[in-house]
């Protein structure tokens, strides 16, 4: 039987069952070199124009509030972009690259059922800005979103070095089996850094370094956190989620305000 050119090129990027049960245990995979130099420079040029423009939709440190951010829009500093917003739709270049077939497969199978990408989460274009760029604690992306099971897959992709100068990731390995008391988080769903728990969680926290075109996939439920960059450029990333086609958005729920995109069949 003739295979079809996308049966060809999903077997080209398929995992290794190793790397599936690394994912498991890890939850999360690092993807040297995933996407080409000039894609990626591409991408840089095309967010740099959309945030000189200050283009639509737009979110600011300051609307954030987190500590060190400008205490308004009209404050020094305020008008300090955290991220581009809706990156599906602002250029083809986030568009093929959310679908990308690289991407799409290992999901497939780390899912094991059709792919789904949301829009109602991520679907960003992430900075973080020399100065203003406020610093992350360790939180799950899960705490805001609404799906029947907590198992989605985040797929960063680094436009540049992300390092813990410039405020790269950090990782806690496993921390996405951990089973978190309500008093170990504060009111925002970070790990409370005076609760006695949470030190011997923190001292696991392992910082991922990338280069340029590095694709980290990392599950919806592992502890992340970034530092501030204390370089002088701009750091750029693209995040997009997914999950699998079973598990749906919760109905009226902030995740069920945006369509889906089914992905695979």
């Amino acid at each position: 039987l003739k295979m079809s050119k996308a049966n060809i090129r999903a077997m080209e990027h398929a995992l290794p069952h190793e790397q599936i049960i690394q994912f498991e245990k890890d939850g999360y995979l690092v993807f040297r070199a995933m996407l080409e130099p000039a894609a990626c420079e591409h991408m840089l040029t095309v967010a740099r124009q959309q945030l000189h423009a200050a283009l639509p939709p737009l979110e600011y440190e300051a609307e954030l509030g987190y500590a060190g951010a400008p205490s308004s829009l009209e404050a020094e500093g305020g008008r300090t972009v955290r991220r581009l917003r809706d990156a599906y739709g602002r250029d083809a270049c986030f568009h093929d690259w959310a679908e990308d077939t690289r991407v799409i497969s290992k999901l497939r199978q780390l899912f094991d059922e059709p792919v789904c990408l949301t829009l109602a989460h991520h679907n960003c274009v992430m900075t973080k800005h020399p100065q203003y760029g406020t610093a992350t604690g360790w939180h799950r992306d899960i705490r805001y979103w609404s799906f029947t099971q907590p198992d989605l897959i985040c797929v960063w992709l680094a436009l540049g070095n992300e390092t813990p100068d410039n405020g790269g990731l950090k990782f806690i390995p496993g921390s996405h089996r951990l089973q978190i008391a309500p008093d170990q988080l504060d009111e925002l769903d970070f790990l409370r850094p005076e609760h006695p728990a949470n030190q011997a969680i923190f001292a696991q926290g392992k910082a991922v370094e990338l280069h340029q075109g590095d694709v980290v996939f990392f599950h919806s439920r592992l502890f992340h956190a970034a530092g501030v960059n204390t370089t002088p450029a701009v750091k750029t990333s693209v995040a997009f989620a997914y999950h699998g086609n079973s598990n749906q958005a919760v109905a009226g729920s902030r995740s069920a305000a945006s369509p889906d995109v089914r992905l695979t069949d």
